[in-house]
């Protein structure tokens, strides 16, 4: 074996392999016990004394190059002989693998992979294709397989690049948040990527359909082209969805009395919408609520908690992020967990995700309740209506005017407006809401209107600077001195920068050194880890940035695993020796090897997109010079509604007003509305 020592914050010393190979036993009584162990699959010790009897020194020979004479054995038939080969030649075909492809600049860990899918015909298959090293299951992007197919000496049929590189367009625009794209507007950048013409790429396209590599659906009067498993995730939630619909939980008794006895116990009076939404959740079981900040969400939800709680009905409550799950179990008084916690996420084949809770092992509950769908994916949707039990009920929570979710998909805007599902959108302002500065801003920005930037003595504020660097150093100011000095308030914990972007001196990377420096400065008494660099030190504030299901967390004395995207925690300790980093997140303790370090960036100032389900004391956000394709609406108004109790925007009026003139929202393609509202 070859490979490294590391050190696992709980297990110790261990040896992490990146490489093996099985020795070859070379006499025949070694071979005999080999063969004896079982480790080849289909020989037991009375198969290995015949086979080692008969062949004796040449037994490995025969059983790799001459299996057809294994059936010269008394009860070994051809197709077992055939069988026996072909495993025995995967016990030794990874050395192979390995050898070869390392030639061409592939890591031990992507050699593996590769073998993982293809076997000990891997490297028969990447000779022939190189382009399959981007399939999915292996993972390499386009790019680097065409790298590696240059140095092949022999050319791959070019059919296959152009094949590749049609699934590569529609796997990178995932990541843009589209599940499909229309068929014509893929022609132009696969024609300009792969230098062919319209008519070769139209081809190209109609044989990845009738290959099932891509599917082809229409809606709109328009084509639109999918990856296999979108287009079933989609199509899965559309399906159960509708199931949901038709086989509604039994009503049980009359509602409006129990609304009554609330709000005669807690002293409120429901407003009209508010009711309406508490009796829908009851009585259908299937309820979208959705409203901008102070329309009393919260209220409304408490008031289906308790009635769902009054018929014994076994409530889980769920939001996309830790600090979401946080918010939710401190306004509901009840505990809260992340999406990804309540499914009991866990590694599948080809490490990839997937869900101990599903169809065949259900959530243990009779009603779900998810805040902040805005935020959730359609692979995590329907993990989640995936582990429903039958009769289950789903009240989904979300601000509809807030940005779509970083992954793929539209969820809350397709169900929303497909018509198919019962929605309640509160729009009345309560009156205690109205004083809040933040809150009629919020309600004003979503209505197109510009936003009050005149009082200074309330909670939400505007500063004008008309330059880059007066802007970056009154943010840096506001953060590190005048807030706290100000309010009280702790810079890591209380404050939030929220960047419009992560570039140039107003974006995260450049805010982030700069505060890093002057707020946590070097210092003998705290230790330090540079990676491609980026500095991390004790004290800094810092933030997962991909999910990760192995990293080990301790909560009051329990202990779990995976930190996921958008959590923002504090390093607390540094250790050299281990190789480890101790990070306090808002409601857990996780201890990273510097192995996944890369994983994290500094959460000074973080993009507003980060920052979905999040809710800050007090909120800082640049506003100055913003590029076009992020000066829009919905981005202003997500940051502001993350602001509890403060915001200050910094920069230009006319940035702001720019932004509130632009609704023009990203486009995102996706097919669950058209799916909900079809016939069939």
């Amino acid at each position: 074996m070859k490979g490294e020592w590391t050190s696992h914050p709980v297990f110790g010393s261990q040896f992490k392999v990146s490489e093996f190979e099985r020795k070859m036993p070379k006499s025949a009584a070694d071979m005999l016990r080999y063969l004896s162990a079982g480790t080849v699959k289909g020989i037991g010790p009375a198969t290995a004394n015949k086979i080692v009897d008969r062949f004796g020194d040449e037994t490995f020979d025969v059983i790799e190059n001459s299996p057809e004479r294994l059936a010269e054995i008394r009860g070994i038939t051809i197709e077992k002989a055939e069988s026996i080969s072909n495993e025995f030649k995967s016990q030794f075909a990874v050395r192979e693998v390995m050898i070869f492809f390392e030639k061409y600049g592939m890591t031990p860990t992507e050699c593996l992979a590769v073998f993982k899918v293809f076997g000990v015909g891997s490297v028969e298959r990447i000779s022939e294709n190189p382009y399959l090293l981007c399939n999915e299951k292996i993972g390499l992007s386009f790019n680097r397989a065409d790298e590696i197919a240059e140095k092949f000496s022999a050319a791959s049929n070019p059919i296959y690049r152009k094949r590749a590189g049609i699934v590569h367009i529609i796997r990178h625009n995932l990541v843009n948040g589209h599940t499909c794209l229309p068929r014509n507007k893929i022609i132009a950048p696969a024609c300009e990527m792969l230098s062919c013409r319209e008519e070769e790429a139209e081809s190209v396209i109609d044989a990845l359909i009738e290959d099932k590599e891509l599917i082809e659906d229409e809606f709109d009067f328009k084509k639109f082209l999918f990856l296999p498993s979108v287009y079933e995730t989609e199509k899965n939630i559309s399906d159960r969805i509708k199931v949901m619909l038709a086989f509604p939980p039994p009503e049980g008794r009359p509602v409006e009395e129990d609304i009554d006895e609330i709000e005669k116990k807690q002293g409120i009076r429901f407003e009209k919408k508010q009711r309406l939404a508490i009796m829908t959740a009851v009585k259908k079981g299937l309820l979208v609520l959705t409203g901008g900040p102070g329309t009393g969400k919260t209220t409304t939800l408490n008031g289906i908690i308790e009635l769902y709680e009054k018929r014994k009905l076994r409530v889980l409550l769920d939001a996309p992020t830790g600090r979401a799950a946080k918010r939710m179990s401190e306004v509901t008084g009840r505990e809260a967990k992340t999406l990804h916690r309540l499914l009991e996420v866990v590694w599948g084949e080809n490490d990839r995700q997937k869900f101990s809770r599903n169809m065949q092992n259900p959530l243990e509950c009779d009603a779900v309740i998810i805040d902040e769908l805005s935020m959730v994916d359609v692979h995590l949707f329907w993990g989640l209506l995936d582990a429903l039990p039958l009769g289950c009920r789903l009240i989904m929570v979300g601000d509809s005017d807030q940005l779509p979710p970083v992954g793929a998909g539209n969820v809350l805007q397709d169900i929303i407006s497909s018509d198919l599902l019962p929605v309640v959108a509160l729009t009345e302002v309560f009156r205690q809401a109205l004083e809040s500065l933040i809150v009629t801003n919020a309600h004003k920005i979503v209505r197109g209107e510009y936003p009050d930037l005149s009082k200074t003595d309330r909670d939400f504020f505007f500063m004008q600077r008309d330059n880059i660097a007066s802007a970056a150093s009154t943010v840096s100011d506001l953060y590190i001195n005048r807030l706290p000095k100000a309010y009280g308030y702790d810079p890591v914990n209380d404050i939030q920068i929220l960047c419009p972007s992560r570039k140039g001196e107003l974006g995260t990377v450049s805010l982030n050194a700069v505060l890093q420096k002057k707020l946590n400065p070097p210092s003998p008494d705290k230790e330090e880890y540079e990676l491609g660099g980026r500095i991390f030190r004790e004290g800094d504030k810092v933030m997962q940035i991909k999910n990760n299901y192995d990293i080990l967390w301790s909560k009051d004395g329990q202990q779990g695993t995976g930190i996921f995207n958008g959590d923002i925690g504090t390093i607390v300790i540094i250790n050299q020796t281990r190789k480890t980093m101790k990070i306090a997140f808002d409601d857990k303790v996780a201890v990273y090897p510097f192995e996944n370090v890369k994983e994290l960036e500094h959460a000074y100032a973080i993009a507003v997109h980060k920052s979905q389900g999040c809710e800050f004391e007090a909120v800082i956000m640049p506003v100055c010079s913003v590029i076009s394709q992020l000066s829009y609406r919905n981005l202003l108004y997500t940051a502001v509604t993350r602001a509890k109790t403060r915001m200050i925007l910094v920069g230009s009026k006319q940035q702001v007003m720019a932004m509130v003139d632009n609704d023009k929202k990203t486009r995102r393609y996706s097919a669950l509305k058209h799916f909900l509202i079809r016939k069939d």
